[in-house]
């Protein structure tokens, strides 16, 4: 297992003990509104400080893009909450390599502090603009699916590939809803009305980066998704790379960290998703 692999993996096991032992509790969160149905309780911040700790002791001179702290520079310094592009773009001023670690410390929060067991620890390495580490933690079930680049994705180290299904008519698919009033909900209705009329099933469980994971374990067979963040499929998009799938935005190209959309499957799946995905307006 590579070095990096192993410090991710302490910091994401780290994090999963504090979410843990807070849901044991859950009528003591303390519970604050970003915005509208947008919420942070003090275990989303607990759990990212534990794992900016756990790896910065470990590399010193890598920054971060994280959901609540935003971008920090290797000082800890906040860089404010640059966008994907800006914060790769920071490694071009040297010749050294460029580490980001890109962290979401309780994806499923609304999930988390209803009780509902559907949330997960997300921690991604990009260097030089590259994802090269990915751990996605559910500690509700301790399953720990990681991945690095060229070397596979595993699950509590069983090897996984995605799914072998040829028909979008029978695929079970995820993806997530619309939650605040400045995303455009008639647009994705229109898509959510297309897409479950070309597939057998079509799920929201309420967090991303656990159902990018589910892809690359063949337990999903596709997802979709928009207004995501990079830190909501930075580990999940390696997952499913490294286990045979395709990732691309909604027209099935590059660039789902900057417009925020994602869609991910096998290769043929991802093809007729494509064009079903060209026929919406």
């Amino acid at each position: 297992m590579h070095p990096m692999m192993n410090v991710a993996i302490k910091a994401a096991r780290r994090a999963g003990t504090i979410i843990n032992r807070a849901s044991l509790n859950l009528e003591r969160l303390q519970v604050a509104l970003k915005q509208q149905n947008d919420f942070v309780t003090d275990v989303d911040q607990a759990a990212e400080n534990a794992i900016i700790e756990t790896l910065r002791e470990a590399y010193p001179t890598h920054e971060f893009l994280a959901e609540e702290s935003g971008s920090l520079n290797a000082t800890g310094e906040s860089l404010g909450m640059l966008t994907w592009d800006e914060m790769i773009a920071k490694g071009g001023d040297t010749d050294e390599d460029h580490y980001v670690w890109v962290i979401d410390p309780l994806d499923g929060t609304t999930n988390f502090i209803h009780g509902f067991p559907q949330y997960a620890v997300s921690i991604a390495l990009a260097v030089n603009g590259q994802i090269q580490q990915a751990v996605v933690y559910d500690p509700t079930r301790d399953e720990l699916f990681t991945a690095t680049k060229g070397a596979g994705a595993y699950l509590n180290n069983r090897r996984l590939r995605v799914t072998a299904q040829t028909r979008l008519s029978e695929c079970l698919l995820g993806t997530g809803f619309p939650y605040r009033t400045d995303q455009d909900i008639d647009s994705y209705l229109n898509l959510f009305k297309v897409m479950t009329s070309e597939c057998a099933g079509l799920r929201r469980p309420g967090a991303a980066a656990l159902d990018l994971a589910y892809v690359a374990a063949g337990r999903l067979d596709g997802f979709f998704e928009g207004e995501l963040k990079p830190w909501d499929m930075a580990a999940g998009v390696l997952l499913i790379q490294e286990s045979g799938g395709l990732v691309g935005n909604y027209e099935g190209e590059e660039g789902y960290f900057s417009s925020g959309q994602i869609m991910a499957a096998n290769p043929k799946i991802f093809g007729q998703m494509v064009s079903v995905m060209r026929h919406v307006k």
